[in-house]
């Protein structure tokens, strides 16, 4: 099924509502006129909300599967529909808001 590609503007959270933000976008494609993000790009999560228990917050993120059929430098790209997780927690990430010109499957 065909999603919108993230891009370094995409709204993406972690489960607590940390907001996570593309490490290493990939500069030589842009969406909307900011680059696209590959499923190699780590995520930094800031302010995750998760507290009170013995597990510590969401520090960083990585998308685990995107686009089968588009690559980007070889490596395919981040969807909105595509899995995540965030370290140490294991929860996904949400990707709530992204560009939505461009769709891969």
């Amino acid at each position: 099924m065909p999603a919108p590609i993230l891009h370094l503007g995409a709204t993406v959270l972690c489960t607590h509502a940390g907001q996570a933000t593309p490490l290493a976008p990939f500069p030589r494609v842009t969406l909307s006129g900011q680059p696209l993000v590959t499923i190699a790009s780590p995520y930094a999560v800031a302010a995750c909300a998760l507290t009170g228990t013995p597990t510590p917050p969401c520090v960083t993120g990585q998308w685990l599967m995107g686009a089968t059929r588009v690559l980007a430098g070889g490596v395919p790209v981040a969807t909105l529909a595509g899995s995540s997780v965030c370290i140490p927690t294991g929860t996904p990430m949400l990707a709530l808001v992204a560009q939505t010109r461009v769709l891969a499957t």
